[in-house]
């Protein structure tokens, strides 16, 4: 019993680090950023339409043919030593008309002690989740609209425990070159347990999300806005380490008003010298700078900022992203360009 009550722990402590909503949902993991650039720009990014390969993760309408033979390999060593990983490839087929395109995520807890019910160890197990995703997009006939869709299966092993499932991706968007303007719109995760952990069907994470981009005239800056989870509100939920006391001892709880509602779901970025060789990019992720915020505390939590290199046929990418005083993660990437 001590053994599966350690399992449950490890799992649900894992769901936390996430910062998702309140662990409702099994493979979580589904919804961390796909990239470096992604992650530098504040997270879950979903209007860049160019050669960045890994966009189709988290995007399929964002697949194009720019991305033919692009090959992207990313790993971040996250949060309470946990790791995980991505890579993606696309296939220019037909033409340059029909580009086809696989990713993978993978993600390892690591090492956990195992113990029965007589606190006797019973050695170490593991655990890790992978998905296996295979889209498709293409240019709506005679508009400025794309649409695209991807399909993914997942594995996971917690412990003595397995789970396969299935999930849909879709998304469109919308590209005015005259403007160098995009909008975009996801619907991600959209599936369910093929088979189940303890013959019990839990939710996947859905999540949808809206995201504006537009590069500047004359300044070579690319912004972006994007909100996420709108499928939930409201998303923001009080902290007790913030509740008031006033003289008589009587206790108040925070409250979240409607434009902090309105701000957890916001995520803005930019991206200095998008079409060069060497760019910057910097982002704010306001959900969770304000669910890692310290009490009277300053660590710029919800910070992060990345680089971009372009080297020949190689590209390197590398993003710092700021969660709390204690702990923050590095991403790495590279994009090697097989043609």
């Amino acid at each position: 019993m001590i053994k599966r009550i350690t399992v449950i722990f490890c799992i649900v402590s894992n769901i936390s680090v996430f910062a998702q909503l309140g662990g409702e949902s099994t493979y979580q993991f589904l919804n961390l950023v796909s990239s470096p650039r992604q992650a530098a720009l504040g997270g879950k990014v979903i209007t860049n339409f160019d050669y960045d390969v890994t966009g189709g993760l988290y995007n399929p309408a964002s697949i194009n043919p720019e991305m033919d033979n692009q090959l992207a390999l990313n790993y971040s060593s996250y949060l309470g030593g946990i790791s995980y990983g991505t890579g993606a490839y696309a296939y220019t087929w037909d033409r340059r008309v029909q580009t086809f395109h696989i990713g993978m995520t993978y993600i390892n807890y690591g090492k956990f002690d195992g113990y029965d019910q007589n606190g006797v160890s019973t050695g170490t197990f593991s655990g890790s989740e992978a998905a296996l995703s295979f889209g498709y997009a293409f240019k709506i006939p005679y508009s400025d609209f794309y649409i695209g869709a991807s399909g993914k299966l997942i594995t996971s092993q917690l412990e003595q425990y397995n789970s396969i499932g299935g999930a849909i991706d879709a998304g469109v968007m919308y590209i005015n070159e005259d403007l160098d303007f995009h909008a975009a719109l996801t619907v991600r995760n959209f599936g369910t347990q093929f088979t189940t952990y303890a013959d019990l069907h839990e939710k996947l994470p859905l999540e949808v999300n809206l995201g504006l981009s537009q590069t500047l005239q004359h300044v070579p800056i690319r912004w972006h806005l994007t909100f996420e989870n709108l499928q939930q509100w409201p998303i923001g939920f009080s902290n007790p380490a913030r509740a008031t006391t006033d003289l008589d001892g009587n206790q108040t709880q925070e409250k979240v008003g409607f434009l902090n509602e309105v701000m957890r779901h916001t995520i803005i970025g930019a991206e200095l010298f998008p079409e060069r060789g060497f760019n910057l990019r910097f982002g704010y992720n306001f959900r969770r700078a304000e669910e890692l915020r310290i009490v009277d505390q300053r660590n710029f939590s919800g910070l992060s900022f990345g680089i971009g290199i372009k080297m020949n046929k190689m590209r390197f990418s590398y993003t710092h992203a700021r969660y709390t005083g204690a702990s923050n993660t590095s991403f790495f990437g590279l994009q090697i360009d097989l043609r």
